[in-house]
């Protein structure tokens, strides 16, 4: 394999791949990108066996010579390596040159460097088909999906079950809803697409944070759901992620019907007050009572080791009886951030019960949070 290829288009597609390869892979051959050039152009997939990245250079970009010199073929080439020494080259163009299979000669103008190479036919055969069922979807459609439901979701370390470590994607009557939940708390967000199919589907939360950026120039996505992995195809690039196995808990009847008390606060004043008043705790989700009535609304805390803080809400709009509820000041703050709104309105049934979290201007995201047990 042998081509000269213009540096910009090269480094983003070989940076784009690398989000694929794990820091420490148990599979040393999984540690390389397999470069193959062929009648699409130059195609680099990293990847780290959970997820899979293919970025392909085409010969031409906007009627300009992208690849020249060339002769096809394939071979895999340290994935590090290879991004850091074109990242750090100073010259418009690259020139790849594969020796015997063994040696890549990487070089520019004034640089020029030799790394191993190994034969491509050692690399695993992975698809990356559109197969399954297929739909489109715009790409801020989408991306809302994953802001707002990934925090919620558990990590591998604080559940046994791994379902819980993925974002379930449910496509029923044109809306594709999102779930998530690590059991303390429960996050939903709804979108509609133009797709009559029907399925279930779970995609890790990390995978998806991981390619998230990937997606930022996109226009619209193209997923394929099959049984065993999702595939988001987009301009040039292609992304695979293995789906966790399993049925994903039917969380519907965790959400209250009706709300006896209702809070709507400013969000970004409301967050710097949990902030506030969170400093004299020694734990990062520290616990604070929340009161409510028609004339004080009022955040507090009190800390054996460190002493009480509290901060009375004034911007604020509040309808039912007096209450006083625990809560957990990182899943509220969670909560708040993912829903991107100017106010948010906490919605209670009773002391003890889950509240909800959500935007008065947009219902289609709502976050479900359980309350502290203070004894």
């Amino acid at each position: 394999m042998r081509l000269s290829i213009s540096r910009a288009p090269l480094l983003v597609a070989l940076s784009s791949a690398q989000k694929a390869i794990a820091p420490k892979n148990p599979y040393p051959i999984m540690a390389n990108f397999k470069l193959d050039l062929n009648s699409k152009g130059l195609e680099i997939t990293g990847s780290n066996s959970d997820v899979t990245i293919r970025s392909t250079v085409p010969y031409t970009q906007n009627d300009k010579p992208i690849i020249t010199n060339y002769i096809a073929g394939s071979a895999l080439i340290d994935a590090f390596r290879l991004t850091e020494a074109v990242r750090k080259m100073e010259g418009s163009n690259v020139d790849i040159d594969v020796i015997d299979n063994s040696i890549a000669k990487i070089s520019d103008s004034s640089f020029s460097m030799k790394a191993k190479s190994i034969s491509s036919d050692e690399y695993p055969d992975i698809a990356l088909d559109l197969v399954g069922q297929t739909f489109e979807i715009g790409k801020p459609e989408f991306c809302s999906l994953i802001e707002q439901c990934a925090h919620a979701a558990s990590t591998s370390g604080k559940t046994r079950d791994p379902v819980l470590t993925a974002i379930n994607f449910t496509l029923k009557g044109k809306t594709l809803t999102a779930i998530s939940t690590d059991t303390a708390r429960v996050a939903v967000k709804k979108v509609p697409v133009e797709s009559d199919l029907a399925f279930s589907a779970n995609i890790p939360a990390k995978s998806l944070l991981d390619i998230a950026p990937l997606f930022d120039n996109a226009k619209t996505i193209r997923i394929s759901i099959g049984d065993k992995q999702a595939v988001f195809s987009f301009d040039n690039t292609i992304i695979s992620c293995r789906l966790i196995p399993g049925s994903y808990p039917s969380l519907a009847n965790a959400f209250p019907k009706t709300f006896n008390h209702i809070l709507q606060v400013n969000s970004r004043e409301f967050m710097n007050a949990i902030g506030r008043v969170s400093v004299v705790s020694n734990d990062t989700g520290s616990v604070l009572k929340l009161h409510m009535s028609e004339d004080l609304v009022e955040l507090s805390i009190k800390n054996r080791e460190n002493g009480s803080a509290n901060e009375q809400i004034t911007n604020y709009r509040y309808t039912g009886e007096t209450i006083e509820v625990a809560i957990n000041s990182v899943l509220v703050a969670d909560a708040i951030k993912a829903l991107k709104s100017e106010d948010v309105e906490l919605c209670f049934y009773a002391e003890m019960r889950p509240f909800v979290v959500k935007s008065p201007e947009d219902d289609s995201a709502t976050e479900l949070i359980t309350p502290v047990h203070v004894y």
